[in-house]
């Protein structure tokens, strides 16, 4: 017993030495110590930390103004340039942008920063907008430029835009074109004397989503009517104002090269050789006129239906974020719009490569072009209307409008009948 005794006291001994031999929680007494295992929580901290403070590489931008298509290229590179990060730009036609654009997104393969309309575009997709409240200029855009739901700045405004008859000043006195009988007749002396006196090309909004806004900013309330519309309580053919429009349409088909056998290109193109005297266009076509000499004055005069003395003037699109995008593409998106509206390169780049009127403060365009000068100088006499079209059923104009505007042109439908059927068109596209 004794014996038991003395080994168990030896062994409550040789345990004794090995404890103080170690420190508190395993610590070595000779100052060197091992760093604990991390909790669970701590280690999930330390990956979010590492991947907040990890820069994405790569960034998409998908834009529906082909008119900068090549200039916004450049500014990619540009940004690569100074920043390191790789800019890839999306190609569309326009035509179908917003239902790509919806198809990518749905399928999990949208671009970082890309294009919409403020208002009905824009509430359509409003899952996928990140807010961009945080943005280093945000206070310095102009008064409602931004677009804003439910309390937060998603939208970032391209420029101001504004669309009406650009005209060349040598065919056209624009002074003595006020209402449809002077319109009327202008495009039928113009026919005697060869020359196409206005022209629409095939393209959705080209052909009508332009040219019909014009009705619907001259009511009293645009919204309410609108919404009047889809909902079957009121009819273009029983309001004066589309009315009127419907004896343009039918004045456009009778006097004119018919729009659907004209592209884009070709309108820009007729204008800027001299073989059309007016386009239904905006400030934006100015740079399809780079590659012709253009040996006369142009303008931009309005729309003169109902004696309209207005240019519609708006935020045509503006830049937003994919919130389904990952942090870091979403903090990256949001550095390549910061860069675009703050440093000097992308200054130069919205103002003078893609010929942006300013929308942030103390911004200035060195040398507006003629088409965007009258737009600027309209909207600072205010003389302006909106564009209620931002407010039409999303889509409208390429699924519904579009084909019925289509079948006015190659047939003999009356300018009431085409009424008719836009005014379903606007009642089915709200279902």
């Amino acid at each position: 017993m004794k014996k038991i005794l003395t080994v168990l006291l030896s062994v409550f001994l040789l345990m004794s030495l090995l404890l103080t031999g170690c420190g508190k929680d395993g610590k070595e007494t000779g100052g060197k110590t091992d760093d604990p295992k991390p909790t669970k929580a701590e280690d999930s901290s330390k990956k979010e930390d590492d991947n907040t403070n990890k820069a994405a590489s790569k960034i998409v931008i998908f834009q529906s103004k082909v008119e900068i298509t090549d200039q916004l290229e450049a500014a990619a590179k540009a940004y690569t340039k100074e920043t390191g990060v790789e800019v890839e730009v999306w190609g569309t036609t326009g035509d179908d942008y917003l239902q790509q654009l919806k198809i990518r997104l749905g399928n999990n393969q949208g671009p970082t920063v890309f294009s919409l309309a403020p208002g009905a575009e824009s509430e359509e997709l409003k899952a996928y907008l990140a807010d961009l409240s945080d943005l280093s200029f945000i206070d310095s855009i102009a008064e409602n430029m931004a677009n804003e739901i439910e309390g937060k700045v998603v939208g970032i405004p391209y420029t101001m835009e504004g669309f009406g008859l650009v005209y060349n000043k040598d065919l056209i006195d624009a002074s003595k074109v006020t209402n449809y009988d002077s319109f009327a007749k202008m495009l039928e002396d113009q026919k005697a004397a060869g020359i196409n006196g206005f022209s629409l090309s095939s393209e959705s909004y080209f052909l009508i989503g332009h040219i019909l806004n014009t009705p619907f900013a001259l009511q009293a309330d645009p919204v309410d009517y609108i919404n009047k519309l889809v909902a079957g309580d009121v009819t273009m053919q029983d309001t004066a104002e589309f009315v009127e429009f419907g004896k343009f349409m039918e004045a456009i088909r009778e006097y004119t090269v018919n729009p659907l056998e004209v592209t884009y290109d070709k309108e820009t193109g007729d204008f800027a050789s001299g073989k059309s005297a007016s386009i239904h266009q905006g400030n934006w076509a100015y740079g399809m006129f780079k590659d012709y000499d253009v040996t006369f004055d142009m303008g931009m005069m309005p729309l003169p239906l109902a004696g309209n003395d207005k240019l519609a003037v708006s935020v045509p699109s503006c830049w937003y974020v994919n919130s389904q995008a990952t942090k870091e593409e979403i903090q990256a998106g949001k550095d390549f719009l910061n860069w675009l509206y703050t440093s000097d390169t992308g200054e130069k780049y919205l103002m003078e490569e893609f010929g942006f009127i300013p929308v942030i403060a103390n911004m200035e365009s060195p040398n507006l072009d003629p088409l965007s000068q009258a737009v600027s100088e309209f909207a600072a006499s205010g003389k302006t209307i909106g564009w209620p079209m931002s407010q039409w059923p999303a889509g409208i104009v390429d699924v519904y409008l579009k084909p019925v505007t289509e079948e006015f042109f190659t047939t003999n439908m009356s300018g009431t009948d085409l009424l008719v059927k836009l005014s379903d068109a606007f009642v089915q596209a709200g279902k």
